[in-house]
């Protein structure tokens, strides 16, 4: 396994020292990067975060496979019914291991399609069902809480949908259910109603549970080698617990975006892969940094309004959409490019005389030489446009680059919540909406959100717009 993570569009020497970081700021603050190794590395020993044991967490992924293969062959479609963390891991991987949607051509028994209930558009949701053979579907259904609004719903409809067609006795057996062990409504359905279930450890955060059983049900049901998944991210953990920062890609990449987030101000972060198979990861990279870096408080109780904002490019496509700002617009952002060495298939180029300047010089060439010269050329003039940017490279896009690169990402953003002083791991931002929705829905125990509500509907009703 091999990722390389390179920060020298980072530096003063690059891009100027009201833009980059300079030699005296890295040395001043690698002391920083290394007490937030040894916090972290404690709290985890501790088990008060858990996605660092995920990867050795061997028993659950062989019951996964074990119930993957008993059932296999069975169904042509896997309808995985989740939201976040619960949906945008399965997403990731499967974007990168099978190619994204709809130019898959790897669909079989082994390999059926994978469709993601990730919304209550109700359009979106009977689109789906119409897409899908009831017979030949099995459901998975993901939420730890076992009471998001979103997946309860979207269930029931799907359950219902299923039902109809194969009767309640049959329907239970094309239900897997991925959620807390001791305590929710969905564990409790799952228990009175005999669906295969799997279950998340509760020192797992959603946005950090792609290599529990909310990522890896799904994946191996569609039929990917979770082992090597498991087995890139287990080398990475062993890398990021390292004090070397140039072994640990983790902690130096947190360290330069904490560094270039107070020092110089970027407050956006642009993800960039020049891949479309990383486009499902660069979203679910996007969930994972500003869910756990957005934080009105510090650790201290002190209001400091932390975060970055991520923005999810692809590359070559956004070249043609975004650079024009990212290039002239306010230089506020900082660009983390992600690269791949080698494709499966390089994409050759047809050899070709036409007498055309614009035609003749690609002849011969190929699609990933292009790739990647469009991202090094990206990287070059936004460098002499003064704006600050690094690269993480794959050497190639499998399980284990893939499962490694994702543990990586998610150490990184431990790590960047440690140098920040903020808990990564708590979303108090999102609750209350979550809150409101309950009390305008009616949910039992949620009135006084009802009743803010109103009052926030009368504020909003007198206000005049002249």
């Amino acid at each position: 396994m091999r990722i390389q993570f390179d920060p020298i569009n980072l530096y003063a020497g690059m891009v100027g020292e009201s833009h980059g970081l300079t030699p005296a700021e890295l040395r001043i603050a690698r002391p920083e990067a290394l007490a937030a190794l040894r916090d972290f590395q404690a709290a985890a020993r501790q088990d008060v975060y858990g996605f660092p044991h995920l990867p050795f967490q061997k028993s659950t992924a062989t019951s996964i496979l074990d119930y993957a293969e008993e059932v296999r062959g069975t169904y042509d479609t896997v309808c995985l019914v989740g939201i976040g963390g619960s949906a945008l891991g399965a997403w990731a991987l499967d974007c990168a291991l099978r190619g994204p949607h709809p130019v898959q051509g790897r669909f079989s028994k082994k390999f059926p399609r994978l469709v993601i209930l990730d919304n209550v558009d109700p359009t979106f949701i009977l689109d789906a069902l119409q897409s899908m053979d009831p017979r030949k579907t099995l459901v998975c259904v993901a939420a730890k809480s076992g009471a998001t609004a979103e997946t309860v719903s979207a269930f029931l409809i799907v359950r219902d949908w299923l039902e109809n067609e194969l009767g309640a006795k049959k329907a239970r057996k094309r239900i897997v259910a991925v959620t807390s062990e001791h305590r929710g409504d969905l564990k409790e359905m799952a228990d009175s109603e005999g669906y295969t279930t799997f279950y998340l450890p509760e020192n797992v955060g959603g946005r950090f549970s792609v290599l529990s059983a909310i990522g890896m049900a799904p994946a191996a049901l569609i039929g990917l080698d979770i082992k090597k998944v498991l087995a890139g991210a287990a080398e990475m953990t062993g890398l990021c617990w390292k004090k070397d920062l140039k072994v640990n890609h983790a902690l130096n990449a947190a360290l330069h975006h904490y560094l270039i987030l107070t020092r110089r101000g970027k407050s956006v972060q642009v993800a960039f892969p020049y891949s479309n198979r990383l486009w499902g990861t660069a979203f679910w990279f996007r969930q994972l940094w500003a869910e756990s870096l957005g934080k009105a408080l510090d650790k201290d109780g002190k209001q400091v309004n932390a975060g970055q904002t991520p923005v999810a490019a692809l590359g070559t496509t956004d070249q043609h959409s975004q650079v024009q700002l990212y290039m002239e617009g306010p230089n506020d952002k900082v660009f983390t490019f992600w690269g791949v060495d080698k494709f499966e298939n390089a994409g050759g180029i047809p050899k070709v005389k036409t007498g055309r300047a614009a035609f003749d010089y690609l002849g011969g060439q190929t699609l990933a030489k292009l790739l990647n010269a469009e991202r090094k050329a990206t990287a070059a003039a936004l460098t002499a446009q003064q704006r600050p940017n690094c690269a993480f490279t794959l050497d190639r896009v499998d399980e284990v680059h893939v499962g490694a690169f994702l543990q990586l990402m998610e150490f990184e953003t431990a790590f960047m919540g440690q140098l920040l002083n903020i808990d990564a791991f708590n979303q108090e931002g999102v609750e209350l909406g979550k809150k409101f929705t309950f009390g305008l829905m009616g949910r039992r125990g949620y009135e006084e959100f009802s009743q803010q509500y109103k009052a926030y509907e009368q504020k909003r009703s007198k206000i005049v717009v002249r």
